[in-house]
């Protein structure tokens, strides 16, 4: 029996290809089905926005703080008046709210229309994200700053304690020695008696390392004198704090300074392009910027952050939200702009609440 002549239903011009792709794709005319799924791109966790102290602003342009130094106590003498000592000694720190921060995307109607899947929603939460992840980087930057100041009270007699920067290990120091879980697991010790020292309450103290040195204390639980070393499991390899050390409960996160980029300093297979960014400068100069989150040079031995929530403030006078245009201004352009907006400032507020840890014996400069 002859073959049969087959119809070329999937080939373009009766094509006689027999390949799968350009111009001799034998199933050109196919259809190709979307699976359902849209493959998320890098997310970090977003974790500083209720680890500090926030306040909400409204009809201006900055937040007063006010700190009051300690009072001193002395036996009365007989006879004499009590007319009061002047104490205690007060200062003020003011955070000033940054420009408008914005991420956006324009959706054209046409290309909307012919999709098959639906993209509003996701863009909408890249947003979310793009915003959270700026907000958790300032408010680390801001602590980090706090551990390099003295504390505003200043008056002679009368001065209260300032921020801490703690080596990991000892000698000159290397950058290993942010991996090392011992030495870590040293440093989280010292970094609790110098808060305890300090009158730091034990109420809110947190860390925040990077995703490797958060894994090498994991990976060394059963020696390296975590409190908590008989939690197994799912819950253990979260990052989600279910670690403490000396009471300090431990979290990671992608946008700590970590040796001059954010989350970490390797190098890792077909990294893309924001895996390890290199810190940008957050000085006051910067357009947009009315706070001082530092220069992008100043963080090149920074290793982690340990503190207690009075150590940093947050002003808001726009919360996180998404807005999308409407109306006229879709009819003119065929298609909606979907806007992510924020308005908020950080800065330290109790420099003796902030621990930043250091690879190096040679402290980080102040800014």
């Amino acid at each position: 029996m002859a073959n049969a002549t087959q119809t070329a239903l999937g080939r373009i011009n009766l094509s006689s290809g027999t390949g799968y792709g350009g111009a001799t794709d034998k199933y050109a005319t196919y259809l190709q089905l979307f699976s359902g799924e849209l493959f998320k791109g890098f997310q970090h966790n977003t974790i500083a926005r209720d680890m500090v102290t926030r306040r909400t602003l409204k009809n201006g342009k900055s937040l007063q703080f006010i700190y009051t130094g300690r009072m001193g106590a002395a036996f009365h003498t007989p006879g004499t008046p009590i007319l009061g000592s002047g104490d205690p000694p007060v200062a003020e720190k003011t955070i000033v709210v940054d420009d408008l921060l914005i991420s956006s995307a324009f959706v054209y109607d046409l290309d909307e229309t012919l999709a098959h899947y639906e993209l509003r929603g996701e863009i909408s939460k890249k947003i979310g994200y793009a915003l959270a992840e700026k907000y958790d980087r300032l408010i680390f930057r801001a602590i980090t700053r706090g551990a390099r100041l003295a504390h505003p009270i200043s008056a002679t007699g009368k001065l209260e304690p300032g921020g801490t920067t703690l080596q990991v290990g000892t000698g000159t120091g290397a950058a290993a020695d942010a991996l090392d879980s011992t030495k870590l697991v040293a440093a989280f010790f010292e970094a609790a008696a110098v808060l305890d020292e300090k009158g730091l309450s034990t109420d809110g103290r947190a860390a925040v390392l990077s995703p490797r040195q958060y894994y090498s204390l994991i990976e060394n639980v059963s020696s390296n004198a975590l409190i908590n070393r008989d939690e197994q499991g799912t819950g253990l390899q979260t990052g989600g704090g279910v670690i403490s050390i000396a009471g300090i409960k431990i979290y990671k996160s992608m946008n700590v300074p970590f040796q001059g980029k954010y989350g970490t300093a390797s190098t890792i297979d077909n990294a893309g392009s924001f895996v390890g960014a290199t810190i940008e400068n957050g000085e006051p100069s910067v357009s947009g910027i009315n706070n001082d989150y530092g220069p992008a040079n100043g963080f090149a031995t920074s290793c982690g952050l340990i503190f207690q929530k009075e150590a940093a403030g947050v002003v808001e006078t726009i919360g996180p939200q998404v807005q999308v245009t409407s109306g006229d201004v879709s009819v003119i352009y065929q298609g909606d702009v979907i806007l992510g907006r924020l308005a908020m400032g950080a800065d330290y507020l109790n420099p003796a609440a902030c621990v930043e840890l250091h690879t190096t014996n040679t402290a980080p400069t102040a800014f």
